[in-house]
């Protein structure tokens, strides 16, 4: 994939003076209305355009619910306003493409996105939007007077999404760092998981750096590759291979107080194991790590070939073959729609399914015309994300709250859970109106959202073919030639595939010592992991764990958001540490716990901890919701914004026990 790899970064727009008029022409025919009007507004300097055009999306509205229609959904504009919108494109952008506006002041800015998403925006939003949408750089909290001493350095472990992000940020500080990546390539979960079908769940133009865009996706949601390569751009344009120690593993890290540094042990591909120093530590590792298979009686009987999804064996031809897939999540509809018209056999085998949702463009291929708009029509691609992550965020932070009076009488747990759950049905109706067997068998009893969501890759049409089966169990045993379910039924098979997951791990195969000699292990036993803010944890100096306990966005959003959340928090406290003749920071145990006690508060209210029959991994084993982060996006981004010196218990340089 080629990307465009300009020096600055993609909120620092160049102008496009050499327009090609005719592939504009097909731009304007087929860009998104609402970013069309916005880069409309930035190039003609004409803010007239914002009041007018949101008078007309008013108008259109009162006459749709006038006449009894349906006003159009999920940020759409009506036909003769995106009509309209069109026609202005075509008489108004008949010269170079330079904006007379940049990013303009909030005011004007909030009036812009209300216009652009047909929806209200809260002031809160504003700066939330302006980094996210890619606009500009996120705002510096912690003022940056004193360049990090060439002694401090920074150990990253990981080199996924996060890690990247945050060797890119640590570098633009002035931080001194190393990246230890246990494979031998970069990208995570994007170089691990090769499986057929393999592709983000998550929108292209959102699921990305918000400091760098790419205008070339081919599809709204892109395959793995199409995401590694995205990475691989990154860590190129960003010069970061340098810097990442591949095939590194590391072992464990022990903090030493009376240097106030952490000493990290790593083993190489060769086998040699090493120490090196740093003053504090990032972990980027991820949640979701080793691949989960049950333990099943016969596993070693069996004369076929067995392979998890994230160990996928290309070597294994699948054509003719009779195949097994285990599990009904994100991975396998993926794999069972991308396999089912090459085998003999496809028999899928789910304990529980998943409530399915349609979503028309998670195979769709992004028009030339589009991809023309947001490469050269200025600020469009920021417009276009900014409106793909508002309809895909917060937008979805009601459906997962419990309403107790209604869901006391049903399965969804209420008014707004209830109207996802009946687009789902909807789905269910429509796919399966001649498969009534189907229907049951792919029917949850439980509340959307308790269990993640998946969008339909093209996974009900696949299992109504005359090759695939699907089966309400699980594995009981496995034969030599097959195996037995848990309803007794025998289903033989070549090839079985493990779709069963990730364990999901908070630093459990790290061996983590802090001060006073106290284990992250022991602090996080019985699978009851702690953290303030899900980053930091009391008794470990420097510490800072991306993507924690209670950090994942499950309500809407991605990934993405809340880890360029956590980097920046990162890069803030150890700004604070160096502005401050600081040495070490670690959360006091008063607010660590007091942060996690709202946040138990408010998960109580949410179908993640109260989700009915639904299990997965959004819940410990003692059933305490520990995946899912209960505040808006925007409420968790403001948090991360820069520590609280009171919640810290700090060391000054110099001081051998904390002041």
């Amino acid at each position: 994939m080629t990307l465009i790899s300009p020096d600055q970064p993609t909120y620092v727009l160049s102008p496009v003076t050499d327009v090609d008029r005719e592939s504009l022409a097909a731009a304007i025919e087929v860009a998104e209305p609402g970013a069309l009007l916005m880069s409309l507004i930035h190039v003609t300097g004409d803010t007239g355009l914002v009041d007018e055009f949101g008078e007309l999306l008013a108008r259109e509205r009162r006459r749709a619910v006038e006449e009894g229609r349906t006003p159009t959904m999920m940020g759409e504009y009506p036909p003769m306003v995106a009509a309209e919108v069109r026609a202005r494109a075509r008489r108004l952008l008949d010269g170079p493409l330079t904006p007379r506006i940049a990013v303009p002041g909030d005011l004007l800015f909030r009036r812009m996105a209300e216009v652009c998403l047909t929806d209200s925006v809260g002031v809160e939003y504003v700066p939330h939007l302006r980094e996210q949408g890619g606009f500009e750089e996120a705002r510096r909290t912690v003022a940056q007077t004193r360049t990090p001493p060439a002694d401090f350095s920074v150990a990253i472990i990981g080199s996924g999404m996060i890690g990247l992000n945050a060797a890119i940020k640590l570098g633009q500080a002035g931080f001194r760092y190393q990246v230890f990546e246990e494979h031998d390539d970069l990208g995570g979960t994007w170089s691990r998981n090769t499986y057929p079908g393999a592709a983000v769940d998550t929108p292209s133009h959102f699921y990305s750096y918000s400091f760098e865009l790419n205008p070339r996706w081919s599809k709204y949601y892109p395959t793995g590759a199409e995401y590694l390569a995205y990475l691989r751009h990154v860590a190129a344009k960003y010069d970061l291979y340098p810097r990442i120690a591949f095939s590194s593993k590391v072992l464990g890290c022990v903090w030493h107080a009376d240097e106030q540094v952490w000493e990290v042990t790593v083993r190489r591909k060769d086998g040699t194991v090493r120490t090196h120093r740093a003053n504090a530590v990032v972990t980027a590792t991820g949640v979701l790590n080793g691949p989960s298979i049950p333990e099943v009686d016969g596993m070693n009987a069996f004369e076929g070939e067995m392979m998890h999804t994230a160990e996928w064996r290309h070597d294994v031809d699948l054509r003719g073959k009779r195949v097994v897939v285990l599990g009904a999540g994100c991975t396998s509809v993926q794999v069972v729609a991308s396999i089912a018209d090459k085998v003999a056999s496809l028999d899928v085998v789910a304990r529980q399914p998943h409530w399915v949702i349609p979503e028309q463009q998670v195979s769709a291929g992004v028009p030339d015309g589009v991809r023309w708009a947001l490469e050269n029509l200025p600020y469009f691609h920021q417009w276009f994300r900014t409106k793909t992550y508002w309809w895909a965020g917060d937008k979805g932070w009601s459906v997962p709250r419990i309403d107790e009076e209604w869901y006391a009488t049903h399965v969804s747990a209420s008014p707004a859970n209830d109207a996802v759950m009946q687009v789902c049905l909807s789905y269910l109706d429509e796919a399966f109106a001649d498969r009534p067997d189907l229907k049951e068998k792919l029917t949850p009893d439980f509340p959307p959202f308790a269990k993640r969501i998946v969008k339909d890759p093209g996974f009900f049409e696949a299992v109504k073919r005359d090759n695939v089966s699907v089966h309400r169990a699980s594995f009981q045993e496995i034969r030599p030639d097959g195996v037995v379910t848990t309803e007794g039924e025998f289903i033989p098979a070549d090839v079985i595939v493990w779709a069963t997951g990730f364990k999901l791990e908070y630093l459990g195969f790290l061996d983590v010592v802090g001060r006073d000699g106290i284990r992250l292990s022991d602090e996080w036993a019985d699978q009851n992991p702690r953290a303030y803010l899900g980053i930091t944890v009391p008794g470990f100096p420097n510490l800072f764990v991306t993507a924690g306990p209670n950090a994942a966005p499950n309500h809407g959003g991605g990934h993405n958001i809340t880890s360029e959340g956590h980097v920046h928090y990162v890069v803030e406290s150890l700004r604070y540490l160096i502005e401050n003749g600081l040495t070490s920071m670690e959360p006091t145990r008063a607010a660590t716990d007091a942060y996690n006690q709202r946040v138990d508060d408010e998960l109580d209210r949410t179908v993640w901890q109260h989700g009915g029959s639904a299990n997965g991994y959004y819940r410990n084993k003692a059933g305490r919701a520990w995946v899912s982060c209960p505040w808006r996006l925007v409420d968790y981004w403001a948090m991360l914004r820069a520590p609280r010196p009171e919640d810290y218990v700090f060391v000054a340089r110099g001081e051998n026990q904390q002041a």
